[in-house]
């Protein structure tokens, strides 16, 4: 049985995200603006039903998906592009696949105590942030 995700979780750390966004081609005004945030998350999990919000004071993103189920996420608003998505259980990991303009574009969440670890990826750049279960 996967971990339990369920629950709202604060950010402590975000490590390399400056990086991250420049590897996405994010402008340098969103990501002076998104580099100075302190993003929550806020997950629900019903079955292989999703829900992850990424809260902030300056915009809101919500992941609206089914584990193991392809679908085209639409990152309007993140990077303003479209991908075919895929989120699957590896082990004790929610491991996602980003299919498109970016190569090796994805992340992993996983749990350890109370507190709650995402790893992005980019064109072989990794951004490593840290949440706290609240």
């Amino acid at each position: 049985m996967p971990v339990d995700l369920n629950g709202y979780w604060k950010m402590i750390s975000n490590d390399n995200f400056e990086e991250y966004m420049k590897a996405l081609d994010v402008n340098v005004a969103i990501r002076k603006i998104a580099n100075l945030l302190k993003t929550d998350k806020d997950i629900s999990v019903d079955g292989d039903h999703m829900v992850i919000k990424t809260l902030s004071t300056f915009k809101n993103y919500n992941m609206d998906f089914h584990v193991g189920k392809e679908f085209e996420e639409d990152l309007s608003g993140v990077d303003d592009r479209k991908c075919m998505t895929t989120i699957s259980w590896e082990g004790d990991k929610l491991v996602c696949v980003q299919k498109g303009e970016k190569e090796g574009r994805g992340w992993t969440h996983w749990v350890e105590g109370d507190v709650l670890h995402l790893e992005l990826r980019v064109c072989g750049v990794v951004c490593k942030q840290v949440f706290q279960k609240t």
